[in-house]
Order: structure tokens, then C-alpha cells, then sequence
């Protein structure tokens, strides 16, 4: 990460807009109260934290949110946790659920909608550079480099790209770019992907991040929003256009992730699916994980919940309050129950002779005496009946619980009380 030495940030002059209204449909029954980015993450965070905090920690202080699915748990936390701004700083923060604001249509129609609906709003900030971010992906990134890269490159619109191996490309959006790292062209989720120059093992793969001079982009939504047939999509339609009839460059996330002294690779995760979640936060329990949430010199911002700490109690053989390998957040009681390499949230009660390993068990849920819990992932709320045994049985697991391909169980309330036992 290196910042170029200009005569004062660009982030000063920047709004970042985050798209939050997206459900989540493959995290199953885990998006049916909440939207994507507002599902819980790391022991205390939600996902749409990480954008969010980067914006913060980039020096960005003009922030909009744009809502949508299911938005009240995502507008609660964000009103809880992200109230810190000032108008007399020149700080702003909105939250912009979709509000029939522009047309008789209940919903934001796309990506680019849910910007173009908010013109007027936006405006009233007078930005010169807008950061469009998705709110649904883990990562840690300066986007005053990738405002940088905008300006001294002269380009329409910067969109950040990950780098992935040419044999998994075909999962993503995928730009193919000339010497000089522009963008000649967008392919969609390509059945034999480019790879890049002097590098054929590796694509480019977008990060749904693009940078704009606000009045360009302006331009471009006007334009779209009468061009016949839009889906109204930055992917789908504004980027495909800018590709072809524009200058569109991109930016490597490596050139911009923030990595602690602990961090030996880029980190960015999408945990859209139950395994992929299961695995982001079942790997912050090693010893040292890959994403270090420690970094004090980059600070995961979030929602502080006034709680007391987190407490272990009984000490018999047989019935002590243990954790190997993973992470307690406070409120917690861990009363005569084992936990290894798991990832507790707050308000957790785990009761005695209980066993939980390679488990995420979000706030507030409750595990009753004797249950033994393997690879599971409990939705907020959950209480476990005493002497359950999940994680042994597959056959029996697909059969009360959501089973993914790995073998990790989703369980929620309404899955618990459906159980004859």
C-alpha cells in the first residue's frame, strides 16, 4: 500500500456509497430477518462494517448508505453504531432506503438506481469523487490509493479488481486489461477467462469498487436511466458501457489492502454462501489468523455494546468452564462447558457438560446441559435443547437442520422447535 504525496487526501472530497439492499439468498435461512450486509460477523461486527471502516479509516467522512431487503435490523445497527458524525465537521451519514422518491415504483430498480435516485441528496454534499462500494464483503483497504490511481491515470470510472487464479476466474466478473492496466473488456463470469498481461495464470476479477468524478457520473446514470432495456445495474449495464465507450481502468487490490504486521497475504472474502461464512469465522480462532481484527492502526468500527466481560465458571473435572483456540465476546457465561475453535457472540449461555467445537453461535443464544455441537453455525437467538447432538449423524443433521455441502449445519429457532425429542 503506498500513498502518493498529494497537496491535501482526495478522501477530503469524496462521499463513499455504499450498496446495502442486497438479500443474500445463499446464505439460506440466515438472510430471512436480515439483508447480507447486516448479518453478523467476527464475534461483535457486522458484515457491512468492513466497508464502512475502511471509508472511516481512508479519511473519507461523507457516507450514505442505500437500504433495501428486509433493511430495519441493517437502519438499527447502523443508528446504534454509526451515529459518531458531525455536520459542523463537514461530516454526513444517510441512510436511504428505497422510498419511491423519484417515481411510483416501491423499489430501487438496480445498482445504479439506487445512486441515480439520490442525485439530488448527493448533490447537496457537492463531493468531487464518489467511492461506489459494496457493503457485503470482508476486507481491509485504503481507498485514498485507489483515488489516487483515478486521478493521475485520467480515467472515466476506476474499478478495483481482485487478483484470482485464471482456473477459479470463471465465478466472477472478469476484466481484460492491456500494459497499462486499462480495461478493454467485461466479461461476465467467462467459460474460458483472460489472463493477465505477463501473468496468464491470473485474472482480474471486480470487486464491485468503482471511483468516479461525481459530475461523470452523473452522466452516465442519466444516461442510463433512459437507455431502452437497462436493468439499471452498475455491472450489468453503466460499466459493460463505460468499458466500451470510455476510459475504464483498473485498480488492484494489492496496490491498496491494509495489512498488519501479522497479515502475509491480501485478505478479501465474499462469505455469501453457509461455508464460506462458517470458514471466514472459524478461521479468526487460529493462532494467527488471516485476517488480524487486532489492527489497532486500522480499526474494524462497529456497533460497542455496553456488556460485562465475558465469565468461566466451575472448576470439577468433567464440568469446567473452558475455551481452547476461540474468541468469547462479552455477556458471555461459559458454565461447566468446553469450547474449542469456536467463535461466540454476545449474550451466549453455554451450560454445563455441554461440548461445542468448530462452532460461529451468534448473540444471545443458549446451549442446554449435555448437548455436544460440532460445525455448526446457531442464528441469533437459538436455544439448544439439553443433550442435543448435532454434527455426528449426517443423515439425521440434513434431516432437522439446512446441511451444506461440507457438512456445516445452519440451525435457527424455528428448525429447533419443528424437533420431537
Amino acid at each position: 500500500m503506498h500513498r502518493q504525496q498529494f497537496s491535501q487526501p482526495l478522501a477530503r472530497n469524496t462521499m463513499a456509497y455504499v450498496l446495502a439492499g442486497g438479500r443474500g439468498a445463499r446464505l439460506k435461512e440466515l438472510t430471512d430477518k436480515r439483508a447480507k450486509p447486516a448479518v453478523y460477523f467476527g464475534g461483535k461486527a457486522r458484515i457491512i462494517d468492513f466497508a464502512l471502516s475502511n471509508a472511516v479509516n481512508s479519511g473519507i467522512r461523507r457516507i450514505a448508505v442505500a437500504t433495501q431487503y428486509k433493511a430495519h435490523s441493517l437502519i438499527r445497527h447502523l443508528q446504534q453504531g454509526w451515529d459518531f458524525f458531525r455536520a459542523e465537521r463537514n461530516e454526513s451519514f444517510d441512510i436511504l432506503p428505497a422510498s419511491q422518491r423519484v417515481s411510483e415504483g416501491e423499489w430501487y430498480q438496480g445498482t445504479a438506481d439506487a445512486v441515480f435516485q439520490n442525485i439530488d441528496i448527493i448533490e447537496s454534499y457537492a463531493p468531487e469523487f464518489m467511492v461506489i462500494l459494496a457493503g457485503d464483503h470482508v476486507y481491509k483497504m485504503d481507498y485514498e490509493v485507489m483515488l489516487q490511481q483515478h486521478v493521475t491515470s485520467g480515467a472515466d470510472v476506476t474499478i478495483g479488481c481482485l487478483e484470482v487464479p485464471r482456473s477459479e476466474a470463471s465465478a466472477f466478473g472478469i476484466m481484460a486489461v492491456d500494459q497499462n492496466d486499462m480495461i478493454t473488456e467485461f466479461l461476465e463470469k467467462p467459460a474460458h477467462p483472460p489472463g493477465m498481461p505477463g501473468n496468464p495464470e491470473v485474472s482480474l476479477a471486480s470487486m464491485g469498487i468503482y471511483v468516479f468524478r461525481t459530475e461523470r457520473l452523473f452522466e452516465e446514470l442519466r444516461r442510463d436511466s433512459v437507455a431502452p432495456g437497462s436493468s439499471r445495474d452498475f455491472g450489468k449495464d453503466v460499466i459493460p458501457y463505460l468499458v466500451k465507450n470510455a476510459k475504464a481502468v483498473a485498480h488492484r487490490f494489492s496496490a491498496s489492502c491494509v495489512r498488519s504486521g501479522t497479515e502475509s497475504q491480501s485478505y478479501w472474502r465474499d462469505v455469501g454462501t453457509i461455508d464460506a461464512y462458517w470458514e471466514a469465522n472459524i478461521d479468526l480462532t487460529a493462532v494467527v489468523p488471516q485476517l488480524d481484527l487486532y489492527d489497532r492502526s486500522w480499526p474494524l468500527w462497529t456497533y460497542a455494546e455496553v456488556t460485562p466481560p465475558a465469565k468461566f465458571v466451575h472448576d470439577i473435572d468433567g464440568r469446567r468452564g473452558s475455551a481452547v483456540a476461540s474468541l468469547v465476546s462479552g455477556d458471555c457465561i461459559i458454565s461447566g462447558s468446553h469450547l474449542r475453535h469456536c467463535l461466540i457472540f454476545t449474550g451466549v449461555r453455554s451450560n454445563s457438560y455441554s461440548y461445542l467445537e468448530e462452532s460461529v453461535v451468534l448473540p444471545r443464544c443458549t446451549i442446554g446441559r449435555g448437548a455436544r455441537l460440532r460445525r455448526v453455525v446457531l442464528d441469533r437467538g437459538v436455544t439448544i435443547p439439553e443433550g442435543l447432538v448435532v454434527g455426528e449423524e449426517p443423515a439425521l443433521d440434513a434431516q432437522r437442520f439446512r446441511r451444506s455441502e461440507k457438512g456445516v449445519c445452519l440451525i435457527t429457532q424455528a428448525m429447533i422447535d419443528r424437533l420431537v425429542l
